[in-house]
């Protein structure tokens, strides 16, 4: 629940589109095997529009004036009205559909968007971004920069940021391997590095025309820890990409169907935590968000999930010298539940909203913002109640507390508290406010801290109205139970609220055997399924 990167986590890999092909000169099926990647990734990576037309089992395909509409099971598709036929029928797998992604591409007469910068016409501008930031020649580098990005990705800063870089992760060592993958927004490519401290990734964000649109860096952390819940049905669900809000700072994102029943369903948005959070929020061995939206989905309720602004639109948020939790959590939750709202599978009049942690912390904001009533009902999974710096130093108390409970050594997380405990009490100092803060505030943007530091949840959420559900693990050291006891203290005359916890249950909604100190994050780890079906339970019962 700090500022941290508790939340922090490489994006996570997906099917590889290489986009550099062959001219087309027919659509023939081709004989020799071919490599299937998601219809709408595919798609979407070269500028295409896909829609899903679920009453026929059919999928729409379109781009400047040409069509393509492919069918379910079907090996014949239909390009500009003549049939073509597929070497590989179009096929469901983890509710994804799949295609040959070389026939779409030659479909459409796609070329490589990396070819309208690369110097000799076929390397990747990504690559070439890169070259020049490891040479420090910012100049060169921001060449390849959007202009809408311009200001994020200024040559100045570029001239240094490798070597920043490396200050923190150690040198890097020998030529980084290179994997990539699309979202409705970006082009993701990522480069991983070995340095001599700390293993690192750095994901270079291409727009439609092949220009970087902003970076994401990360330690880099083993792969495949997450397992699947045992309450997986991957029958039992369908998802398709989505984009929530639109421009500069548009999000991908998922949206998860049940399978099972036409709609139109109740649903759910998942609003992030703190920290540069993906639509999963995974950490570690954990990804919260995508166990409760295949779980809730199982169980008859749609669920949107979307990447945080903070992951994929990093450089451009960390140059907003006036960045806010408004900016970074309220307006993305508002604009996912207009997406909604559009959405013909979703009961319009059944939107919920979902905080976790710092999401939840934002609720009382959320609801406040929602200005057309469109919210039936709000859910709080670990949100804090009181005001962001009091529970930064409460949580580092109660995680010290809990270390000496264990008998280990309590200095270096005490050296911690202290830091923490000193940022908080300076947020909480009268003299310091938006248009006078400290000059050598640890902790950037301070604009976002000083702009809310007299928000407290409970007292505004004590002034509203609407069904509400309030959950709150017993084993959570990041928000703990005196928050939980805060919303009980504050809301105890509305009669719309609902409060359960849940013993053994830590910060990431997964049952943890002994104290919780997030060591255990590092572990394969799932939403507990009393959280799931009680969450389930309430939605369906509000009407």
């Amino acid at each position: 629940m700090t500022k941290r990167s508790l939340f922090k986590n490489a994006a996570a890999a997906t099917l590889a589109l290489t986009l550099a092909l062959p001219s087309a000169s027919a659509f023939a099926a081709k004989q020799s095997a071919t490599s299937l990647a998601p219809v709408r990734e595919a798609a979407e990576s070269f500028g295409a529009q896909v829609h899903w037309l679920s009453g026929s089992q059919t999928i729409l395909v379109t781009k400047d004036s040409h069509k393509l509409v492919l069918t379910l099971g079907s090996a014949e598709a239909l390009f500009d009205g003549k049939p073509v036929a597929l070497s590989e029928p179009v096929r469901i797998a983890e509710g994804r559909a799949l295609i040959d992604a070389e026939f779409l591409t030659e479909a459409f007469e796609v070329k490589d968007p990396a070819q309208s910068k690369a110097n000799d016409g076929t390397q990747d501008p990504a690559d070439l971004f890169l070259k020049a930031l490891l040479a420090g020649d910012g100049a060169e580098a921001a060449k390849y920069v959007s202009a809408s990005s311009s200001y994020a990705l200024p040559a100045a800063m570029l001239n240094q940021l490798w070597t920043n870089y490396e200050t923190v992760f150690g040198k890097a060592a020998g030529t980084p391997s290179k994997s990539q993958s699309a979202n409705s927004v970006h082009r993701n490519v990522t480069y991983a590095f070995q340095t001599s401290a700390i293993p690192m990734n750095l994901t270079l964000r291409l727009n439609a025309a092949g220009e970087i649109d902003d970076m994401y860096i990360a330690a880099a952390t083993s792969s495949g820890a997450y397992q699947k819940p045992a309450y997986e049905d991957s029958a039992a669900y369908t998802e398709r990409e989505v984009t929530v809000g639109e421009g500069a700072m548009a999000l991908p994102g998922t949206l998860t169907l049940p399978a099972a029943g036409e709609g139109p369903f109740p649903a759910v948005v998942l609003v992030h935590g703190s920290g540069t959070n993906d639509r999963d929020e995974a950490i570690g061995g954990g990804k919260p968000f995508r166990d409760l939206a295949v779980g809730l989905a199982a169980q008859g309720i749609a669920v949107l999930r979307y990447d945080k602004v903070t992951y994929e639109h990093t450089f451009k948020v960390a140059a907003d010298p006036k960045f806010t939790l408004k900016k970074e959590t309220v307006d993305d939750a508002l604009k996912a539940v207009a997406l909604l709202k559009k959405t013909p599978e979703v009961d319009v009049s059944r939107i919920f909203v979902a905080g976790h942690s710092q999401g939840g912390y934002a609720m009382p904001l959320i609801t406040a913002g929602d200005s057309n009533g469109d919210i039936a009902g709000t859910i709080l999974l670990s949100g804090p109640s009181g005001k962001f710096a009091d529970v930064l130093a409460e949580q580092q108390a109660e995680l010290v507390s809990r270390v000496k409970q264990l008998g280990q050594d309590t200095t270096p997380y005490e050296q911690q508290a202290a830091v923490y405990t000193s940022i908080a009490a300076m947020v909480n100092d009268p003299q310091y406010t938006v248009d006078h803060m400290p000059e050598q505030f640890p902790i950037q943007p301070a604009y976002w801290w000083f702009e809310q530091k007299n928000y407290v949840p409970a007292e505004l959420a004590k002034q509203q109205s609407g069904p509400m559900l309030i959950l709150q693990g017993e084993n959570d050291w990041q928000v703990t139970m005196k928050q939980f006891a805060g919303w009980k203290t504050a809301l105890q005359n509305r009669k719309d609220v609902t409060f359960k916890s849940y013993p053994q249950v830590n910060h990431l909604l997964a049952k943890a055997d002994g104290l919780s100190i997030g060591a255990e994050y590092a572990q394969p780890s799932n939403v507990s399924k009393e959280i799931i079906d009680d969450i389930s339970a309430w939605v369906r019962g509000i009407q």
